[in-house]
């Protein structure tokens, strides 16, 4: 007599296996994925190989041949004409000394005006933060005629101190406003900690509140120093003199008074200005990026 013996099932079902087409259909996605991310690359490259390539060129070169054509000779002399009868070295000097001041007291005074209002308790703290934020809604245009009549009475005119004392007033709004923001999400209980040990307010702010936002001040720094570097405006109005000239405004000089242009040495010139800070922009970026990620307060 036969017995039917049970058949053995498994404890976990097989996995239903999707239809055939889903494999190309994943590397399709990845092909169109791959040729937008290599068509971005080649949209952000090429403008700064093109720019190079042209900086290498006569002026004859320049005029007579195709824009996208290769040098005929490599005229590696237009660096050095940018350098020196360019006068791009005075330029880069003037930028450096209105910049770096500028920069420095514009996150010292933010730093300290975000702490004041997120950290410490007083009245009118948050009408003081709205007039930081109208500020951000003035133009700039709006203010260079004033201001350039105090520099010429104050006898400040002639000097740097105009495009210093300009950038830290139009840069400070945007930096109070962030600095106050990435004060809010600080903990509190490490100043009442403080304020327990006996630490008064500027040991609080300069060893407890400054370590905690420098990841801030970086990012904020590499904000702001982009737009003042790349300021043309602020820097033609207030830059009576040649020898005061900043980068942006140097890189008119190379227009002669009939409009003759040597496109080699503006072109090395302009170069100089662009790969320079974009240098300075990827050491930079990556430096805040670890900084964003290593730097959070655990709770």
């Amino acid at each position: 007599m036969a017995v039917d013996t049970p058949v053995k099932t498994s404890a976990h079902p097989r996995r239903r296996r999707g239809p055939s087409g889903a494999v190309p259909r994943r590397r399709g996605r990845r092909l169109w994925v791959k040729a937008v991310v290599a068509l971005l690359l080649v949209v952000e490259i090429y403008p700064l190989v093109w720019m190079f390539l042209t900086s290498l060129k006569s002026n004859d070169d320049y005029l007579n041949n195709s824009t996208w054509s290769l040098p005929t000779t490599w005229q590696w002399a237009n660096y050095t004409e940018a350098w020196t009868t360019g006068n791009i070295g005075l330029y880069v000097q003037n930028s450096l000394l209105a910049v770096v001041p500028a920069l420095a007291l514009m996150l010292l005074l933010g730093t300290a005006a975000g702490f004041a209002l997120q950290v410490m308790v007083w009245k009118g703290r948050s009408l003081t933060l709205l007039v930081f934020l109208a500020g951000m809604m003035v133009p700039p245009q709006m203010i260079l005629l004033p201001l350039f009549t105090v520099y010429f009475r104050t006898g400040l005119s002639g000097t740097l101190w105009p495009l210093i004392l300009t950038y830290t007033g139009t840069g400070l709004p945007l930096t109070v406003f962030m600095m106050a923001t990435y004060y809010r999400s600080v903990p509190r209980e490490l100043f009442e900690a403080a304020t327990i040990d006996g630490a008064g307010i500027l040991r609080a702010f300069w060893t407890i509140s400054v370590p905690l936002v420098r990841n801030a001040l970086l990012t904020v720094g590499l904000v702001q120093f982009f737009f003042i570097w790349n300021d043309l405006l602020i820097a033609l109005t207030f830059t009576n003199n040649q020898d005061l000239r900043t980068v942006q405004v140097g890189l008119l000089n190379f227009t002669g008074d009939f409009g003759a242009t040597q496109y080699g040495p503006l072109f090395a010139a302009i170069c100089i200005n662009v790969f320079g800070t974009l240098l300075i922009y990827l050491f930079l970026n990556q430096k805040v990026m670890k900084g964003l990620t290593s730097g959070a307060v655990k709770g």
